[in-house]
């Protein structure tokens, strides 16, 4: 029987899953779980350089290229750090997975989805997570909500960041039973409500 758990969570910049994330891992940890907290880019020592070009890169960066390092960082990830702990009966809290890189180069930028499922795949030896929670925002909210300093993709459009969304919420309508969506509108604590309505559902 398979061990641990794999629970990742999503959503556009601004969405407010950063926040919701730790409050998801402490609220876990309270019902006695082994938590995980990790992230993409950069949950793996070497996903960390990774990160600081995908993010921080000052020149033009091809939609391919981008989307192949973040398939690296991925296969280092899982290979490193996810199925370790998984196989290790320890319940792994994801900020952004696959699903990510379906909303954002796919439908945001183009690339073509089949091509990034079947690289998914390859790169994660199809390993999917066990639930997967949306927080979805109107974009134009969410991009007040990261600021001024925005990284390379918090600086793309308004149009790209609605194409994100709306990838989003397609992936969840294929996926329904995996996939979660939560309203991430409201107040924090509010919100959390939700989460915790569907991680108790699931645990």
């Amino acid at each position: 029987m398979k061990k641990g758990l794999f629970i990742t969570v999503e959503g556009a910049d601004g969405c407010g899953k950063t926040t919701q994330l730790n409050l998801i891992a402490q609220y876990l940890r309270d019902m006695g779980a082994d938590v995980l907290l990790t992230r993409e880019p950069g949950g793996a020592q070497l996903g960390l350089e990774l990160r600081e070009i995908l993010l921080h890169y000052d020149g033009f960066v091809s939609s391919k290229c981008e989307s192949f390092l973040f398939f690296a960082d991925r296969a280092q990830h899982v290979d490193t750090v996810i199925k370790p702990a998984i196989q290790q009966g320890k319940i792994v809290v994801c900020d952004r997975y696959t699903d990510s890189t379906v909303a954002y180069q796919g439908y945001g930028k183009g690339v073509d989805i089949s091509q990034i499922q079947y690289l998914n795949n390859l790169a994660t030896d199809s390993l999917l997570p066990d639930l997967t929670i949306v927080f979805d925002v109107d974009s134009e909210i969410a991009q007040q909500r990261v600021g001024a300093q925005k990284d390379r993709l918090e600086s793309e459009g308004i149009d790209f960041h609605a194409r994100v969304r709306n990838g989003y919420l397609q992936i969840a309508k294929s996926e329904p039973l995996r996939v979660k969506v939560v309203d991430a509108n409201p107040p924090v604590d509010v919100v959390f409500e939700s989460v915790k309505s569907i991680i108790d559902d699931f645990i």
